[in-house]
């Protein structure tokens, strides 16, 4: 994370005002709740997740077994149990 200059960025009124608090030290503002996105969400990977998942489990429902669907995604048969047994 780069160093920001608070004068460059926030008007006087309000750099006067976070001045009576602190001074002369690093600050870490975090961003705001409602601004964040869930993992995988701005890269499209948590998409590509889904949709391999919905495959995994389709092919189970079709009848091929969990060592299969492993060897299939190359996954450990764990995480194929996890997908297919898991909520969803």
């Amino acid at each position: 994370m780069a160093y920001k200059n608070a004068k460059d960025y926030l008007p006087k009124e309000l750099l006067s005002e976070v001045q009576k608090h602190i001074q002369g030290v690093l600050v870490y503002i975090p961003t705001d709740d409602s601004a964040k996105k869930g993992w995988g969400k701005l890269s499209g990977t948590r998409k590509e997740l889904d949709k391999r998942n919905a495959s995994i489990r389709e092919d189970y429902k079709q009848g091929l077994t969990v060592d299969e669907i492993a060897d299939k995604y190359y996954l450990s048969v764990d995480s194929i149990r996890k997908i297919v047994y898991g909520k969803k």
